[in-house]
């Protein structure tokens, strides 16, 4: 399962990886928390449009990386906080799915070290989706009325942290990085310039894949919370 922020982060982020895993016979959904509302250098657009067409392009995308199904839970663009209510919608998500392993963004990238500074909704999409995989979607009375609706406890093995400077963990997209390329082109209203972004695209993932010694690559910070040798641990 990849849990991100807005429509086209997941494209921008971990797309070749979930593309692969998926060909090699995962299976993927994607939880997109907004649907991109406030995405527009235009004040004149009306927001409610705005997320139709960002919603469409995402499942345009959604369909060529391959992922089996596709959930926004419609919070607001620009406001994204990790609170209750959006923790038990994740909650939900995770227990309905049932990953062995979730992708987020690194929650504590603030400052990039080349410059910049992390969107609020990445941060608040990524601590939300650690929040909910640890412990809320593993503890029974954590939103016990979940339970009572059919929705198990469920044990996510493995959280897949993009977007981070402390990467401990690569993978070789080199097969799947055009794939990455086509669903990111399947956002005309944020892709102004495609061939630019082709290039800057294809030399981030030949310095990352140049780690494993792979045409192209992934970064990941790695976070282990049931090794598969072991029982869970709470």
């Amino acid at each position: 399962m990849v849990i991100v922020a807005h429509p086209d982060d997941a494209d921008f982020g971990p797309a070749a990886t979930a593309a692969r895993w998926i060909d090699e016979g995962s299976v993927g959904w994607l939880v997109c928390c907004t649907s991109g509302d406030a995405g527009s250098e235009d004040a004149e657009m009306d927001p409610l449009e705005l997320a139709v067409l960002r919603e469409s392009e995402q499942q345009a995308a959604a369909d060529v990386v391959g992922y089996a199904g596709l959930t926004f839970l419609h919070q607001p663009d620009g406001g994204l906080a990790n609170e209750l209510p959006l923790r038990e919608l994740l909650v939900r998500e995770i227990r309905s799915f049932r990953p062995d392993a979730v992708l987020a963004s690194d929650p504590e990238m603030i400052f990039w070290q080349d410059g910049g500074v992390n969107h609020t909704d990445h941060r608040a999409a990524g601590i939300a989706a650690v929040d909910a995989v640890y412990p809320a979607a593993r503890n029974p009375m954590a939103f016990p009325w979940l339970v009572r609706e059919g929705l198990a406890p469920h044990r996510v093995r493995r959280l897949y942290l993009f977007w981070t400077e402390r990467a401990n963990a690569w993978m070789d997209v080199s097969a799947t990085i055009d794939r990455k390329i086509r669903a990111l082109r399947a956002h005309p209203s944020q892709i102004h310039e495609p061939e630019q972004l082709d290039e800057r695209v294809r030399r981030r993932a030949a310095e990352e894949g140049e780690r494993i010694g792979a045409a192209a690559g992934d970064g990941f910070r790695l976070v282990v919370i049931d090794d598969d040798d072991e029982g869970p641990s709470d």
